[in-house]
């Protein structure tokens, strides 16, 4: 049931207004409200001075409290990785000293997780792609999806985020001995492995999976840059880039969206994480680009259309018609813990259209094409294929629809969030109620990333705009590049 401390805020949110009208006051209140629960359930669950994670070690972000049915209680490089990004973008914009601190024992913790020898393998050997270890940071040697080639890519872009930070301070010292060397083992792992098939983003389906791919592309474009700006090199980053670009295109199906997993698992291939990859892949430099999947592009409006539509089956989600929000999962046919609609998912899909609208503000204006046009008109019965400038009332009636349908999947969020203001993975398809895992890290995450999203505060250029050349023919290429332990931990 929706918190009581919510409940006087619903009325205004649940319905949407009409198209072209905007009434936000009840979601401005709500974010307000669970923004701080958020933030402090993202630090409850990191490290040594984590309240809710008794035996974490520095700098170690843990799943979820939660220790059965199910047992999340383990370090996930991926989950890990999207939480410090999160974070640092955070930090950036607060200057927060606290948050610096544990950015730092973050990158302190992954050095030394680097080096631990695992059942994937050791440093050199394919280790760096174990999907989760022990919260005192020993090796987890069950049966597992292992490996998950996504972990390395999404740790090197955390790394990266930090030491653009640095470089901006004139701290290049850190850059150099600390940062750099987490990364570089990162990038070699990515440039030697990136065309072998792993385990996707939700650790069922072993194939190459499209999120992988897009966070492996951004891993080596960034990398590639952090090098020559410290004057290092990394070759294999600037040779296996457009071959991933290659690859993330021959996912696009004739039927308008991206498929999720290369694998033959009986699905139709539409899936969230999809729209995941899209908002990792943003870049304000980057316009709409269809190569790197951004979030104004035409491809990601068209999939974001149809994965969306294609959660209208869940129970909560009836009677809800096209164009406006509903509450979304991993997949349709999903059936882990009864197959239900994510708190992550649902602000991810917010997340994406803030940013669509972001950039469509920042370049002046819409392109509406074939592939896009159902988006549109689902949002805006008139739309047509043609390009609307900024000071056009089709840009604004746009933009104004756009905003309003972003704000209406974080409204299905915020109807779903129990009184405490707890977010845990899932809530039910069919009444809407706090499902598995409790105060899961990347639901607070997520919510924090949508919400800066919505505030205007856009991440950083990842250098997108100069890695948009697709090559003429793909090869599912290799290369092997240096791995060192990287010991140096004394901060400068």
């Amino acid at each position: 049931m929706p918190s009581k401390m919510y409940l006087g805020l619903l009325a205004s949110v649940l319905v949407l207004p009409a198209l072209g009208q905007s009434n936000s006051t009840g979601l401005d209140a709500y974010l307000e409200a669970e923004e701080p629960i958020a933030i402090a359930g993202v630090l409850a669950n990191i490290g040594s001075s984590g309240s809710k994670v008794e035996g974490a070690a520095d700098g170690i972000v843990v799943a979820s409290p939660s220790k059965s049915d199910p047992d999340y209680f383990y370090t996930w490089t991926r989950d890990a990785s999207l939480t410090f990004k999160a974070i640092i973008e955070r930090f950036i914009d607060t200057g927060d000293a606290e948050l610096e601190t544990l950015i730092r024992s973050f990158i302190t913790g992954q050095a030394a997780l680097q080096g631990v020898e695992n059942p994937s393998g050791g440093l050199a050997t394919g280790g760096l792609a174990e999907p989760k270890f022990h919260v005192d940071m020993s090796a987890f040697t069950e049966a597992w999806g292992r490996p998950q080639r996504d972990g390395p890519a999404l740790r090197a872009t955390a790394g990266v985020a930090y030491a653009r930070y640095l470089l901006e301070k004139g701290d290049t010292a850190n850059v150099k001995d600390i940062i750099w060397p987490v990364v570089n083992n990162d990038l070699s792992y990515v440039s030697e492995y990136w065309s072998q098939q792993g385990f996707d983003l939700w650790e069922e389906v072993q194939g190459i999976s499209f999120f992988t791919l897009i966070s492996q592309h951004r891993a080596l474009v960034e990398g590639s840059a952090l090098a020559a700006e410290i004057g290092l090199d990394c070759p294999n980053c600037d040779s296996q880039a457009p071959q991933i670009r290659c690859k993330i295109q021959s996912l696009w199906q004739d039927e308008g969206f991206m498929l999720s997993d290369v694998a033959n698992n009986g699905r139709t291939g539409k899936g969230t994480n999809t729209v995941i990859a899209s908002i990792h892949s943003f870049d304000p430099a980057a316009g709409c680009d269809d190569a790197t999947f951004q979030p104004c592009s035409s491809k990601a409006l068209s999939n974001l259309k149809l994965v969306v539509d294609s959660f209208r089956t869940y129970e909560i989600n009836s009677g809800i018609p096209e164009g406006e929000a509903v509450a979304l999962g991993r997949y349709i046919e999903d059936v882990y813990m009864g197959g239900h609609p994510w708190y992550l998912t649902t602000t991810a899909a917010a997340e994406q259209l803030y940013y669509a609208v972001a950039t469509w503000t920042k370049v002046g204006s819409i392109t509406i094409d074939d592939v896009s046009l159902a988006f549109f008109k689902d949002v805006y019965a008139d739309a047509a294929a043609g390009d609307y400038a900024a000071d056009s009332e089709e840009f604004t009636a746009i933009t104004t629809a756009v905003t309003a349908l972003a704000d209406g999947f974080l409204a299905v969020v915020m109807e779903y969030t129990p009184e405490d203001g707890s977010l845990a993975e899932q809530f039910g398809k069919s009444d809407g109620k706090p499902l598995s895992a409790k105060d899961l890290t990347w639901s607070y995450a997520a919510l924090l990333t949508a919400k800066a999203a919505r505030d205007g505060k856009l991440p950083a250029s990842w250098g997108a705009d100069k890695a948009t050349d697709v090559p003429t023919a793909c090869e599912d290429s290799s290369a092997t590049g240096a791995y060192a332990t990287a010991t140096n931990t004394a901060w400068a």
